[in-house]
């Protein structure tokens, strides 16, 4: 049958390219041109950067302060603060809490994003944290497991995903850009930002003794997070809350497939498990948003936990999570989905969670961050001077632009990847639902594509479109045979419009035209981003 089935795939694609260039052609994006534990930390020198033989940027002796602020030290503010402190940048980041995070989220690194930091020198900020190796994932249906493995082959053997406790991760970045000499890391507030004729200069903050002070730069980054209290002065911020996460650490249990991720696909919404250190293993309950979340306090969110979910578990991991129920040790956290919609400012530029948020199912946050991290890097590495603003400016023009393939693909993927993995009581998004189970477990290249979309080692549209429309074909296949009767015919028609009305809304969202053709899209100033060599 799957054979069959794969002789539908080739026509079936190409009919969708053409319906894709039809949907760009007559519901074009509409783009404005818009107008121009708590450690002692290095103290950066103000007037003279040091520099090695790598940092190949110094500024003159006369030009005091900072080149870069960047409000945040999560992933992407540890790992831009010393990205640009090694390449010889003066940097004072401003983070509100300089202790060792606690989250139950941002703990699984995709492949794709081990490899950026890898390209950053990062990497070894995954050692020394008990951090596991993460090589695949493992879908649970119906008493049914499916395995699906990272398309590894072509890298080396430490090239896999990682899994641990997010606050050893980024307190491990943090100390390495602290490290540098020319990184300032500061505790404290930031308030606003501040701007003279229309160009950020810096920011005002309190620091935790309630003191006012104000940091003057040429480039203020702003990355603090999902709850970012500066964003709506760059970007047009549109937050969606899909879900919410139940999440506890499981102790004294095995995964049923070691080394890998597992996704129950659960009534109503997906449950997650994966390792965050050798002897804990992190579940993630999806409560949609549609669904009361229960209240921990009067006990009605154990009786759930106990009555609705612990019968959907894998056996191997039933016990512990019971155990873990009844001593209470339960934490929620809302699920964020913002597209990025940013309003260029001069002097100052939006980077994660404060910028660009998907749902977190898939694990591609950190990967996004830090892939924002390498091109924001590069395309500003040519600078000898932030100071020259008029040069400044037609650089980061281009960031917003350059980021998107990579990043919407990530996003798109997501987000709907959570929606065709929940429950639903239409039986075409159930057909649906078994079919995506079905397809990533055909094997060869349907499994590997996908997998390498969603690892982040190809995130790229086209890739994500083939495999997606592929598997709703799949789909609609497994439908009409052996006779397309007009019922099947009906439910395939159902399933492909049902397909199309999850993807292509996310797509509008992100900018078909920066998304597909970013090099037909001019930067959102107005002219077209620099080509490097």
């Amino acid at each position: 049958m799957v054979l069959m089935i794969d002789q539908f795939i080739g026509t079936f694609f190409a009919t969708s390219l053409i319906g894709l260039l039809l949907l760009i052609i007559l519901r074009p994006n509409k783009m404005k041109k818009l107008p121009k534990s708590r450690k002692n930390y290095n103290k950066m020198e103000n007037d003279v950067v040091l520099t090695s033989a790598d940092n190949e940027h110094s500024l003159p002796e006369n030009v005091s302060g900072p080149d870069v602020i960047i409000v945040g030290a999560g992933v992407a503010g540890a790992a831009l603060a010393h990205t640009l402190g090694k390449d010889g940048r003066r940097v004072h980041v401003i983070e509100r809490d300089l202790t060792e995070p606690d989250r139950i989220v941002g703990e699984l690194l995709q492949p794709g994003g081990y490899l950026k930091l890898v390209e950053l020198g990062l990497d070894d900020c995954v050692e020394e944290i008990d951090a596991q190796p993460v090589v695949g994932y493992a879908l649970f249906k119906d008493g049914k497991i499916t395995k699906t493995p990272y398309p590894l082959g072509n890298f080396q053997a430490n090239v896999a995903g990682r899994s641990f406790h997010n606050g050893r991760f980024i307190q491990r970045m943090r100390e390495k850009a602290a490290s540098l000499p020319n990184v300032r890391m500061e505790e404290g507030t930031v308030t606003s930002l501040f701007e003279e004729n229309g160009i950020v200069k810096g920011v005002h903050y309190k620091t935790k003794d309630g003191q006012e002070h104000k940091s003057c730069a040429p480039l203020t980054i702003v990355c603090d997070g999902g709850f970012s209290n500066l964003r709506r002065s760059l970007c047009n911020p549109k937050v969606d809350i899909p879900s919410c996460f139940v999440g506890m650490a499981l102790e004294n249990c095995q995964l049923p497939v070691p080394n890998h991720g597992h996704v129950v696909l659960a009534d109503p919404s997906p449950i997650l498990f994966y390792p965050i250190s050798s002897s804990e293993v992190r579940c993630l309950v999806d409560v949609p948003a549609g669904q009361k979340l229960p209240s921990i306090a009067n006990g009605d969110m154990a009786k759930y936990l106990k009555t609705k979910v612990a019968p959907q578990i894998p056996d191997e991991l039933r016990d512990a999570f019971i155990s873990k129920v009844e001593k209470g040790s339960i934490r929620t956290a809302t699920n964020r989905s913002m597209p990025a919609a940013p309003k260029p400012t001069p002097g100052a530029l939006l980077l994660g969670d404060a910028f660009n948020m998907r749902h977190p199912l898939t694990g591609g946050g950190m990967t996004v961050a830090l892939s924002d991290v390498v091109v924001l890097r590069n395309l500003i590495k040519p600078l000898q001077d932030f100071h020259d603003a008029a040069s400044l400016n037609q650089y980061l023009e281009s960031f917003y632009t350059l980021r998107k393939p990579v990043a919407s693909t990530i996003n798109t993927l997501a987000n709907s990847a959570y929606q065709v993995f929940s429950a639903s009581s239409d039986e075409a998004r159930e057909i649906m639902r078994q079919a995506s189970v079905d397809y990533l477990g055909l094997g060869g290249i349907y499994t590997s594509g996908a997998m390498a979309l969603l690892s982040g080692l190809n995130p790229r549209p086209s890739s994500l479109i083939f495999h997606f429309l592929a598997m709703a074909i799949f789909g609609v296949g497994r439908v009409l045979l052996p006779f397309p009767s007009p019922k099947r015919l009906w439910i395939g028609a159902k399933l492909i419009w049902g397909a199309s009305e999850i993807l292509f809304p996310i797509i509008k969202a992100e900018g078909v035209m920066q998304m597909f053709f970013p090099a037909t899209v001019p930067a959102l100033y107005g002219r077209a981003p620099p080509v490097f060599n």
